[in-house]
């Protein structure tokens, strides 16, 4: 990416970005794109193998190499600890990305309540308490920009995957709730709504020549999206240039909806 003709933002120069899911698909999109804009870049995950082949590949390439602390996101007091740690390897948090997400098939008759619980947990409840925890920095610095991923998944709607959807609709009123409340700080928060996207992930479980079709005749636009491209609308968003923007919800999904 640091050869392509795609903008540069000064601002982000220096700035530290914390990445939830950031080993593969979209996050690792994002580690890369931060950190070619010279960010300071950590990202939590726990596929250690991806994670530090991203690492390896960006470390020559940028001004700083991108930090990786395995997390398990669903853990909360985990979760919470591995936050805690976080100053003694970066200064304040500027940018905060919730990334991390699981899109595993489940049909509604299969739904029990611990499995509801763990896609809740996997999908919505730490973007909450991740957010909590970088809330104070924020404040003290007044400023911060917050990107929470939702998808355009329950705005279709998508069938097969009730608990993710629904996971997916309450982050777009997270995202409006927690915007009111953070703005009198200089905070901004806004939502990224992905469409299909083609990652690894969905091009190894989902992505048939049907799906593929599928999404060619709902899109306006008649390629597939790449994660880089999700990657590019973060880069705006949590950039100075966007500074009158919060409180929305930006679609990229090559004109489904």
């Amino acid at each position: 990416m640091a050869a392509t003709p795609f903008a540069t933002y000064p601002s982000l120069r220096d700035r530290t970005i914390l990445i939830t899911g950031g080993a593969t698909g979209i996050g690792a999109s994002l580690v890369e794109a931060f950190a070619h804009q010279g960010a300071q870049v950590a990202f939590l995950d726990i596929q250690d193998e991806a994670a530090q082949a991203l690492i390896a590949r960006l470390q020559p390439l940028v001004p700083h190499t991108p930090i990786y602390l395995y997390c398990d996101l669903t853990d909360i007091p985990s979760l919470q600890l591995c936050l805690s740690n976080l100053p003694a390897k970066l200064p304040g948090i500027d940018v905060l990305i919730n990334n991390a997400a699981n899109d595993s098939r489940h049909a509604t008759a299969d739904v029990t309540p611990e499995l509801w619980d763990r896609l809740m947990a996997v999908n919505l409840k730490h973007q909450f308490f991740v957010t909590q925890a970088v809330i104070p920095g924020m404040k003290q610095r007044q400023r911060g920009s917050i990107l929470n991923m939702s998808s355009i998944a329950w705005a279709i709607p998508t069938l097969g995957l009730p608990v993710y959807v629904t996971a997916k609709a309450a982050i777009v009123g997270l995202t409006r709730s927690f915007a009111h409340e953070l703005g009198p700080h200089n905070i901004r928060v806004n939502c990224i709504l992905p469409g299909a996207i083609l990652t690894d992930r969905q091009k190894q479980l989902w992505f048939t020549e049907a799906y593929s079709a599928e999404i060619l005749s709902r899109q306006a636009l008649k390629r597939h999206l790449q994660p880089e491209e999700v990657a590019r609308l973060a880069l705006f968003l949590a950039a100075d240039d966007s500074s009158a923007i919060t409180n929305q919800s930006y679609i990229i999904d090559g004109g489904w909806i």
